[in-house]
């Protein structure tokens, strides 16, 4: 998770363009070529507003054909935190294949189609330091539900360390990336989904990624409330063991990353993963 900072405050206000100069009326002489014109004027003005209303309806007639203003293109590093507007959330679950590469673990997407809409689950992290338990709502995220359940199934987050601690700003650490780089993930990726009235405070879990409608197998575990845009999909929350992530938080990072925090001092390293 790239952490960019907020953007710049909006443009400063731009007053209203100065309206051109007065024209005087034109002499009496020219008063007959201006009646003759300005009928003239007049009719092409009809016309034009009978254009406009024509086009109107078909704007409003044609609306729901329109393509979704959310769409988000899609890259190849689900890395970053992103500063782009979040994607509208796919009830879908549709999977992208990401192009393969030395940080990319190839494990195939899940069944999105049969993943449960209703319903709790719980992901249950063994590491080195302790037990950390996180409960998820199926209704809320069904899609980043079914694809930690598969990514835990193919045994993906074993062996894999935390590879990003923030402790300046926001406060989160960074896990899920089984090459360790920030760069890596499975081969595919999905939509946004449960943004509306996102907040991250403490306890909170949810994904990193590269923009929106890039999510993959990395996710962060908030340990101190932190502002962040609503781009980040919250899917749980620590019910057991955010004692340990204040404990890796507490020992400091290398401050390694160029984008912000970097490597925990104290090593978290992920041993089993289940979902169920």
């Amino acid at each position: 998770m790239t952490y960019a900072p907020p953007p710049p405050p909006g443009q400063p206000y731009q007053p209203y363009p100065p309206q051109p100069p007065y024209s005087p009326q034109p002499p009496a002489k020219s008063r007959r070529g201006l009646i003759i014109g300005l009928a003239v004027g007049g009719a092409v003005l009809l016309l034009l507003c009978l254009g406009c209303a024509a086009g109107a309806a078909v704007y409003l007639a044609n609306q729901d054909s329109d393509p979704d203003p959310g769409a988000a293109s899609v890259t190849t590093s689900p890395t970053g935190v992103a500063t782009s507007s979040p994607a509208s959330t796919s009830s879908s679950c549709t999977a992208t294949s990401t192009s393969a590469g030395p940080d990319i673990k190839a494990v195939g997407p899940p069944d999105f189609d049969g993943a449960p809409r209703a319903g709790k689950a719980t992901m249950r992290i063994t590491t080195n330091r302790g037990d950390i338990t996180i409960a998820m709502d199926r209704a809320a995220t069904p899609c980043t539900v079914a694809s930690f359940q598969h990514l835990a199934a193919k045994r993906f987050f074993d062996g894999t360390s935390c590879h990003r601690l923030v402790t300046e700003g926001i406060f989160v650490l960074q896990c899920g990336d089984p090459s360790g780089t920030g760069r890596g993930g499975p081969d595919y990726q999905f939509g946004d989904e449960n943004l509306a009235g996102a907040t991250y405070t403490r306890g909170v879990v949810a994904m990193a990624n590269a923009g929106a409608g890039t999510n993959g197998s990395q996710f962060f575990i908030v340990f101190r409330d932190s502002t962040l845009s609503p781009a980040y999909t919250p899917f749980g929350t620590v019910t057991a063991g955010l004692d340990i992530v204040e404990q890796i938080a507490a020992g400091g990072h290398d401050a390694s990353s160029t984008a912000g925090g970097g490597q925990p001092k104290i090593p978290l390293t992920f041993e089993t993963v289940t979902v169920d």
